[in-house]
């Protein structure tokens, strides 16, 4: 893993987390995931404030700043020679005697690490399946925290079914991937769920938005139907980690990749690689 930051540290060892961690025991905290491209962080800015966002959200107070969590995410970098790869961001309420109720006084603790990931190349020029399932998850998906398990038996059921993601699907909506947002083009409009509690606001989704936008391209944050998914001219699903990847298949229904999604995805590229 190299050097992380543990804690105000950095360590170049394994680290002793405590059985009091709040993070550990109640997944009482938060995370972000930051994109690293030629050694470069990618939409970092936009991260750390969600990161703060999400904080104050479950009311743990912070004292970093955006710019802070910025120079320390830069010497991991730099100390760990990461070229393409994702940096995770955790931080939990802190260590105390279980006990449901926040404790009077205890230190957020931060951890930082990084790892090499290269690019989805192959799913983003291949396309990728999806499937379909109920969005059982709580009701503040807009926060970025620890409780991940409903994703997580989501998107083991996709591994099972030999799928990339869970399209998931709350009251006949389309809500969100159980770790990416979902997009779907028809007749030349770009529609995603609307930003609200009920999904995560994805600073790739963001991304993509300005993208649409300069590509004179509308982009509509409309609720739509499993119908209208099945219906659509072309589907995405966008993360940090997936990027812009095209889905071929639905279901047991085949998708096609069509020429927005490909405008997209280099509107996208020219984001990360921006001409000198």
């Amino acid at each position: 893993m190299g050097l992380i930051y543990y804690n105000g540290e950095y360590i170049n060892d394994n680290i002793a987390i405590s059985p009091d961690d709040r993070g550990y025991q109640f997944g009482d905290g938060i995370y972000e995931v930051v994109r690293v491209y030629e050694g470069r962080l990618f939409t970092a800015e936009a991260h750390f404030e969600r990161l703060l966002r999400s904080a104050s959200e479950i009311q743990i107070e912070l004292a970093s700043t955006v710019d802070d969590y910025i120079a320390i995410c830069e010497r991991l970098i730099a100390e760990n020679r990461v070229q393409d790869g994702l940096i995770y961001v955790q931080v939990t309420r802190g260590i105390a005697k279980r006990n449901h109720i926040f404790p009077e006084s205890t230190e957020p603790v931060t951890l930082i690490y990084s790892y090499d990931s290269a690019r989805p190349v192959q799913g983003m020029e291949e396309g990728v399946k999806v499937i379909t399932l109920e969005d059982i998850r709580w009701l503040r998906c807009d926060i970025k925290s620890l409780n991940l398990l409903g994703n997580v038996l989501a998107k083991q059921q996709a591994h099972i079914a030999d799928a990339v993601e869970a399209v998931q699907v709350r009251d006949g909506i389309v809500t969100e991937g159980a770790s990416s947002n979902v997009f779907i083009i028809k007749d030349g409009t770009l529609y995603t769920h609307p930003a609200n509690h009920l999904i995560l606001n994805g600073i790739t989704r963001k991304v993509i938005k300005r993208c649409a936008e300069e590509l004179n391209i509308p982009f509509v944050e409309q609720a739509f139907t499993p119908d209208a998914l099945y219906d659509a001219d072309e589907v995405i699903i966008s993360s940090t980690s997936l990027e812009v990847t095209p889905v071929t298949q639905i279901d047991d229904q085949v998708m096609a990749i069509g020429p927005l999604t490909r405008k997209l995805q280099q509107a996208f590229k020219e984001k990360i690689y921006p001409a000198s």
